[in-house]
Order: C-alpha cells, then sequence, then structure tokens
C-alpha cells in the first residue's frame, strides 16, 4: 500500500482554508492520504468546539471532502475532525479520525484516550470512546489511533496510566498496520520520546507504525511535525521534517532504513520559537513587530528571532535610556540593529521620567520607595512601545525570560507589555545557549551584550544578582518546583538551602498574579506558566 503523508499546518477555525490546502494536494499517486488530528478545524480549537455554526462548517467539510474523493476514487482520505455523539450522552462529541473513500464516508474511529493534563484539556469537549474497529482497506487491516491513543507505553515516564492500550487492542483484533493521527505539540525532547513510543510499538507488535503530525504554531503551542513511518521491522522508512509542512508518500513494503537525528535540542528551541513567533504573527494579522532594545540579552535574542520570523525590514527595535543607562547598552542596541539590519530608534525618556517623579512626589512625599521609581520607568517604556505598537499596527514583543517571569522579577503595565511573550517559557541560562548558537556562525549579538553582567538598569550600579540568586542556581529551582514537580521538602532533601527555598516558593506564589496578566508565552518545556500550570492566584497553599 502506498500511503502519503499530510504533515500541515491548519489555521485554527479556518475551516474553508483548512480543506482548500487538502484540495491543492490532488491528484496523489497514493492509495490513502492522511492528515493529522483535527485537521478539519486545527488543533487545539477550544471553546470554538461548542459554537452551533462552528459545527454547519465542519458539515460543509465533510460535504467537500467527500467529492474530492469522489473525483479521485483512487485515492481515500483519514481526516481528524470533531464527530457528534449520536448517543447525545456526555458532551455530545468525540475527536474523530474519519475516512471518505470514493464519495463516502465510510469508516470512523473515536479517539479512546483524552488527555486532561498539562496543555491538554480534552474532556471539556470530547467524550472518551471504547470502540476500536479495524479496518479492511486494499489488503490491510488499518488500525487508526488518535494521539494519546498510541501513547500509553511504559516508556513514556510522563504518562497517564490509562486501563486500555489501543495500540495492542487493535493488533489483537488483526490490524496490520497502525495509523496515529497526531497534534502532538513540540517541549524539549518530545521528539526523541515519539519516536522511542513508535519504535517500540512495532518492536512488539512487527505491524508497520504510521505517524502524522501536525506542524505550525497556534497560540502558545508550537507543533513540530516530524511525521514518523516504520515498517514491520522496526526501521524508519520515512519522517517529516521539523517545524516545517511537508507532503510525502511511502511504500509499506519499502526496506529503506533511515538513521533517525533527534538534532540539538537548543537548535529546535531556536526554530520552534521562530515558528511561534512568524505564525502567531501572521495569523493574527501582524506584519511587522516592535520591541524594546535595552542592550541587554533577552532583547538581544527576541530581536534576532523576530528578525528570522518576520523578515528584518518588518522589525523595529526601540532603544529608550535614562540616565541609569549605561553608554555601552545604547552601542549594543545599535551594533544588534546594523548587524541585523532592523530599524532602530533611540527615545530618551529622561525629562518624562523626570516629570514622572516630580508628580508622584507630591503624591507620596520623598518617602516614595526606590522599587516604586524603578518600575517607573519601565512603565514609562512599556507606554511608548505600546504607543508604537497601536501607531504602527506592529505586534509588540515582551522580552521577559522565564527565570524572571517566575519570582515576579518584571514590571506589570511595564517590560511585561506585549502581545506575545517570546521567552516566558525560556530560563535565563538557556537564553545564553540561544545567544551563542545564533552567534555559531559569526558574531550578530554584540560580545559585550553577552559577557556583560545583566542589569534592569533602573538605578546606578544594579545587577540581577543584587535581587536574585544566580541564574544557574534560580534555574535548577526552577525546573525540579516547576517541571518535576517538587515540593519545598523536595527541594530541601535535593540539597538546595532551606532560606534559598523558602524564599523562591514565596516569590513563585506572590508572583501569580503577574503572570496570569502576561501575554502568551511560547511553550518549549516540559511545563509552562500560563495554559500549561494553571494556579489559583489567591490562595492559601504554600
Amino acid at each position: 500500500m502506498k500511503i502519503t503523508i499530510a504533515q500541515l499546518n491548519p489555521f485554527v477555525g479556518d475551516i474553508k482554508g483548512n480543506i482548500e490546502k487538502i484540495e491543492n494536494i490532488f491528484p496523489v499517486d497514493s492509495d490513502l492520504l492522511i492528515l493529522p488530528e483535527l485537521y478539519i478545524t486545527g488543533y487545539p480549537p477550544r471553546d470554538l468546539l461548542i459554537s452551533k455554526s462552528f459545527f454547519s462548517k465542519i458539515k460543509y467539510a465533510e460535504d467537500r471532502l467527500k467529492k474530492l474523493s469522489l473525483k479521485y476514487p483512487g485515492t481515500a482520505v483519514l481526516a481528524g475532525a470533531p464527530v457528534h455523539n449520536k448517543k447525545k450522552t456526555g458532551h455530545g462529541m468525540y475527536n474523530a479520525a474519519v475516512l471518505f473513500y470514493q464519495g463516502s464516508k465510510v469508516f470512523t474511529q473515536y479517539k479512546n484516550l483524552l488527555p486532561a493534563y498539562d496543555v491538554f484539556d480534552e474532556y471539556r469537549y470530547f467524550d472518551a470512546s471504547k470502540r476500536l474497529k479495524v479496518l479492511d482497506f486494499k489488503g490491510e487491516r488499518l488500525g487508526i489511533t488518535i494521539c494519546e491513543d498510541a501513547w500509553n507505553d511504559e516508556i513514556w515516564p510522563y504518562r497517564v496510566k490509562y486501563e486500555r492500550d489501543p495500540v495492542s487492542i487493535l493488533v489483537e483484533k488483526g490490524a496490520t498496520v497502525i495509523v496515529n493521527l497526531s497534534a502532538s505539540p513540540f517541549r524539549i525532547g518530545i521528539n526523541k520520546a515519539r519516536y522511542n513510543i513508535f519504535s517500540s510499538h512495532v518492536k512488539k507488535h512487527q505491524v508497520p507504525f504510521i505517524s502524522v503530525n501536525q506542524t505550525g504554531g497556534n497560540d502558545e503551542l508550537v507543533f513540530d511535525g516530524n511525521s514518523l513511518c516504520f515498517n514491520k521491522h522496526g526501521h524508519l522508512i520515512a519522517e517529516g521534517p521539523l517545524f516545517k509542512e511537508k507532503i510525502f508518500t511511502v511504500n509499506l513494503n519499502s526496506n529503506d532504513n533511515i538513521l533517525f537525528n533527534p538534532g540539538r535540542d537548543i537548535k529546535l528551541v531556536y526554530e520552534a520559537l521562530v515558528l511561534g513567533v512568524r505564525d502567531y504573527a501572521r495569523k493574527c494579522g501582524f506584519k511587522k513587530a516592535v520591541l524594546g532594545l535595552s542592550g541587554g540579552i533577552d532583547s538581544a535574542v527576541v530581536c534576532c528571532l523576530a528578525s528570522d520570523a518576520m523578515g528584518n525590514e518588518n522589525v523595529t527595535g526601540i532603544g529608550m535610556p535614562t540616565k541609569y543607562s549605561s553608554k555601552g547598552s545604547i552601542d549594543d542596541s545599535t551594533a544588534l540593529a546594523d548587524n541585523l539590519n532592523v530599524k532602530f530608534k533611540c527615545l530618551p525618556v529622561s525629562s518624562v521620567f523626570s516629570e514622572n517623579i516630580k508628580l508622584f512626589r507630591e503624591l507620596f512625599g520623598d518617602s516614595c520607595a526606590s522599587v516604586t521609581m524603578e518600575n517607573i520607568q519601565a512603565r514609562i517604556r512599556g507606554n511608548i512601545l505600546m504607543a508604537v505598537s497601536n501607531e504602527e499596527g506592529s505586534l509588540l514583543l515582551s522580552t521577559g525570560n522565564k527565570s524572571e517571569m517566575a519570582v515576579g522579577y518584571c514590571t506589570l503595565y511595564g517590560d511585561m507589555n506585549g502581545g506575545l511573550s517570546v521567552l516566558g517559557d525560556v530560563p535565563k541560562t538557556m537564553v545564553y545557549e540561544l545567544a551563542a548558537y545564533i552567534n555559531r556562525c559569526k558574531e550578530v549579538i554584540p560580545e559585550n551584550t553577552i559577557s556583560k553582567a545583566p542589569s534592569a538598569e533602573l538605578t546606578f550600579n544594579q545587577k540581577d544578582q543584587d535581587s536574585l540568586p544566580p541564574y544557574e542556581l534560580l534555574d535548577k529551582l526552577i525546573y525540579y518546583f516547576i517541571e518535576e514537580n517538587f515540593s519545598e521538602d523536595d527541594l530541601i532533601k535535593h540539597g538546595f538551602d532551606s532560606s534559598l527555598v523558602n524564599w523562591f516558593v514565596s516569590a513563585i506564589k506572590k508572583s501569580e498574579y503577574k503572570r496570569r496578566q502576561a501575554p502568551p508565552a511560547i511553550k518549549v518545556t516540559a511545563r509552562a506558566f500560563g495554559m500549561g500550570r494553571r494556579m489559583p492566584v489567591a490562595s492559601k497553599y504554600y
């Protein structure tokens, strides 16, 4: 059997456009065209699924796919789509894979395992099915699974221990090929895990395994594609590229044996962030981006990512120095803008800051707290950047990193302003890795930006480490507490100083209200702030 994998980047909600993209693929010299999970709607459609008018458009998509399969009767189309539960129980809806062939909808498989962890919330919309059937098609018996259905494997350490294993059940029912329609978002190491789990199924059952994964960015999530095809001997016979659309055809009888190369983690993070910025801007209707350029490493890395994602001609950096800003910071920003050939405007804000000081001293007197005065500067800058965004129709990119966001070392309505937080799930130590990756061939980010001590430059001789532990230490705390879900006692037993742990956990808690108001952050780690970590603001737990 010849199978065509359509590793595509759907536009959430654009059912007409998503269907047109399928129609443009044809004709294909293939028995079966496979599309990703919920491709018709794009993943994740979220509360669009509860709109009645939205479902009427899904019916339109099905009619178009029936006509397409009639026009090309030699090729069936297997597409992911939401389907009504005719029993009208539960939510009344399934996450389904639907096969269209020769003008008819001939087979439907419902998703069995619904993830409700990390960023997933499928129980909010769908009912879990226990029905698993094998489809006889062109000499093969297809066992069709949908994303999580294929992840109940003991080698996956983060798995939910479901009672049933759909892959094993389908093989027991006689499946000669396992197909998996997927919308599996990127996180560091996920492509290695995917390869290991899927190859494990093949080794266990000696049947070919085909995975078709969505690519592209949708809100906080980036989907890396990397669709995989194994023959019955466990050899990788075809592999989709990372972070790109690709349509390719495989023969199940192929004896090819491709060497799987997962790639360097930092390269994948860079590519995920570029795609995340590009698609968020494109799908939200932005053609230009603006950001504050401070001369620091965070804004430098974001500027490089934005330039790669949107084109250097569409990126503007704004420098807004005060009397606390070093000449080196201004020079570094200018040098970076020249290296990238992006627009750079320097707008000194000392006079605006002075007027604000006068106003707030009238309000608070000379006792006005120093941190209040520092935050005024950040809010002046945030105000200017939002004005540029409004005037030019540019997407404002927030430049804060995950380490700062974790402990609240950021200013609400100041440097947190923005439509998208590019580094909001990137720890500070990883920001340095990204800078090194950007400079791997030539100096793009000035060396002084990388080597100097990080500083918000909101007062004289200020350094981040005056208020924070070393980033290497802070990022380890964040990893264990956020990603590995360690308790305070666990951290102390792991060797962290108890007073540091108490400060850290308190800072995490106190900053929850800030993070609730932050722009969406592109997810690259195992657990991101935002939709991946849903903590109460008004609580007394820590």
